[in-house]
């Protein structure tokens, strides 16, 4: 369905409830829990500037007020041609590469307020720039059959290396000699006392508490009488 409306309407909603033998509703509690499932319109590309933590350290916030100045929208609007719809995310999974905007799904890495600037202009243009790395760019509409499940051979023809900053952490690791332990050697057991058994062992023989004398208590009663202590007893 957002292959064809550009997003999830009721009809659309409709129409797969009818196919799958569901209600209006099982169908709206899937669509309205993974974010993908677009409930407004779209715009031909999505693009998503990350706001998380690290990517915002390193000058998301900038990017995302830097791209609604410019485009004249807010976080979650379309441009009125239609061509760009802005939203910020939470995480595009690219840390290493922060701060990230992603184009309907496809990482734009490294950006600086006038490089976001720049690839926008570009959507709007007609001439979408090439992602960092992954597939061509394709329309949102495109994006949504992929996301289906159905073939992309464009995507699956790329076949890019693993970027420096992925495997940084690697790379220190063997310059350290540190390696992953065997998993053949790992055990779940460890020296010293089972502290679960330990405590199980030592109360196994301890009276159970007594019932209260009336249930539910009754007032003024010496388990809801906070005057009617033990000391006082």
């Amino acid at each position: 369905m957002q292959s064809q409306d550009g997003c999830l309407t009721p009809a659309g909603v409709g129409f797969c409830a009818t196919q799958l033998g569901l209600t209006d509703a099982e169908v709206t509690a899937v669509a309205t829990f993974y974010s993908m499932y677009r409930r407004t319109p779209t715009g031909e590309y999505l693009v998503g500037v990350c706001t998380n933590t690290l990517c915002a350290i390193m000058g998301g916030d900038a990017i995302l007020e830097a791209l609604q100045d410019h485009l004249g929208v807010h976080a979650g609007e379309t441009t009125d041609d239609g061509r760009v719809t802005l939203e910020h995310v939470e995480c595009n999974a690219a840390c290493d590469y922060a701060p990230v905007v992603m184009v309907n799904w496809e990482f734009f890495d490294n950006q600086t307020p006038s490089s976001a600037r720049d690839l926008v202009d570009g959507l709007r243009a007609g001439q979408p720039p090439t992602p960092t790395r992954g597939a061509p760019l394709c329309t949102f509409k495109e994006t949504a059959r992929v996301l289906a499940g159905l073939p992309d051979p464009e995507a699956a023809a790329v076949q890019g290396a693993v970027g420096d900053a992925t495997l940084a952490g690697l790379r220190v690791a063997r310059e350290r000699g540190m390696e992953a332990p065997d998993v053949a050697a790992a055990t779940d057991s460890h020296d010293g006392p089972n502290d679960s058994k330990v405590a199980a062992e030592a109360t196994k023989n301890q009276a159970a508490p007594a019932p209260a004398a009336t249930v539910p208590p009754e007032p003024k009663e010496p388990e809801t009488d906070p005057d009617a202590t033990d000391s006082k007893a």
